[in-house]
């Protein structure tokens, strides 16, 4: 029997065959998802479930064979295997605990469908738009709440407008570096008034951060990404004298900004009084908490002590303790440690395994999307050495997304069937 789109029987049918339509409505959920990651956490995962179910009709037969075929996108689902297996043997732990870290780990398995979902769509270039879009509108609230804090009345920390201060700073970073590469990118096709643009939003960013708000963890990697930035797009001469003018503006930013100044020196006076004092200070609370780490690991080596075991180890290493050495957390403030004490050596190998064949994805690939992918890889990876990072719920949706869809539209270039983002685009290299 054959019915008309016209009439009412034939519509639901016809609208769940179109395809286009269905992965068009994901695309869009995908955005929303960037758009609100800045703002909100509940209506990240709101959009982020609409985004699964509107995934449901585009489903084919050889997205499983493209899958099995691609540690980018395996790895990730074997991490979170491990972390729903040591569930298992995390002894005297409560479950709701165990759920809790599981959950943590839960956003990685969105990295293989992001992958698989814009090798198809290849509309990377809106999701990049709307991140960097609101987090421009963000850097403008936080500016004006520099100059007013009355601005925003909200905003529990100077400069702060939403969240914390570690996740709008890797927001920031991101942001600045990867308008840097998309205003190389416009500027390889003749449009200068875009790459204008898009410098001065990355100048934004990166000033925001030296005199309005800024985390230890975004000093730390600005300078490693400038350095990749410029071995990236330029050589020779050119590359030396990029360097050596970031040097000179780096000291002008140190003497012409007493935060960056006060942050610096902080974590320096804090260091100090951690090993004079045992003080519970920022600096002193990171070093105490990594030697403890390394001792757990050491008593578990292999396979951890399971999901959602950290507090309670910090809990009892605690007891008798003063100072710095009392303090009880669930986060020892670096990756890799997170990783082995839960689920030890086995954990830290999927990890960095990860870490390695997200890298793979967009080393040695040319155009804005690899650009944008080993931005966030090696963001990721340098933050987590003072950050559980992957685990945190801002910082680990930006590189889940950050990743998946640069590595869907890389992929995509690559196979030749770049359509709408022309993705392989020579960067701009000066000799």
């Amino acid at each position: 029997m054959t019915v008309s789109a016209s009439g009412g029987i034939g519509a639901a049918p016809s609208l769940w065959r179109n395809t286009a339509a269905w992965t068009r409505a994901a695309d869009i959920a995908v955005v929303l998802v960037a758009i609100s990651l800045p703002w909100s956490t509940s209506f990240v995962a709101i959009f982020a479930v609409a985004w699964l179910v509107l995934l449901i009709p585009t489903a084919e037969r050889r997205d499983l064979t493209n899958f099995l075929n691609r540690p980018a996108c395996w790895v990730p689902v074997l991490f979170f295997a491990l972390a729903a297996f040591g569930m298992f043997w995390a002894a005297d732990i409560p479950w709701a605990t165990r759920f809790h870290s599981l959950g943590q780990v839960a956003k990685l398995l969105a990295i293989p469908v992001l992958i698989l979902h814009f090798e198809k769509s290849g509309r990377g270039l809106w999701v990049m738009i709307g991140f960097i879009a609101s987090c421009a509108v963000v850097m403008l609230l936080s500016w004006a709440i520099f100059v007013d804090p009355r601005v925003f009345a909200g905003s529990g920390v100077a400069g702060v407008p939403v969240k914390n201060t570690i996740a709008q700073a890797q927001e920031f970073t991101l942001c600045a570096f990867g308008a840097l590469g998309a205003a190389m990118y416009a500027l390889s096709r003749g449009m200068k008034r875009t790459a204008s643009i898009l410098g001065i939003m990355a100048i934004g960013f990166v000033a925001n951060m030296v005199f309005v708000s800024n985390s230890r963890t975004a000093l730390v990697c600005i300078p490693i990404l400038f350095v990749l930035f410029v071995g990236m797009f330029f050589s020779g001469r050119i590359a030396l004298s990029l360097v050596a003018a970031a040097i000179v503006v780096s000291v002008l930013a140190w003497n012409m900004s007493p935060y960056l100044r006060l942050r610096v020196e902080g974590a320096l006076s804090e260091y100090q009084a951690y090993r004079a004092t045992n003080a519970p200070t920022s600096t002193g609370q990171r070093l105490e908490y990594w030697r403890k780490s390394l001792k757990f690991f050491e008593s578990a080596p292999v396979l951890g002590h399971g999901t959602g075991s950290t507090r309670a180890l910090f809990e009892r290493d605690a007891v008798g303790q003063t100072g710095v050495s009392a303090e009880v957390i669930a986060n020892p403030h670096n990756q890799t440690l997170n990783v082995a004490i839960q689920w030890g050596a086995l954990g830290v190998v999927l990890l960095y395994l990860m870490w390695v064949v997200h890298l793979r994805m967009f080393i040695g690939r040319e155009g804005l999307f690899a650009w944008i992918g080993l931005v966030a890889v090696a963001l990721n990876f340098f933050s987590s050495l003072l950050n559980s990072h992957l685990f945190d719920f801002t910082e680990g949706w930006i590189y889940v997304l950050a990743v998946g869809v640069a590595g869907g539209v890389v992929s995509k270039a690559s196979r030749g069937r770049d359509t709408v983002m022309q993705a392989h685009v020579s960067p701009v290299r000066q000799v």
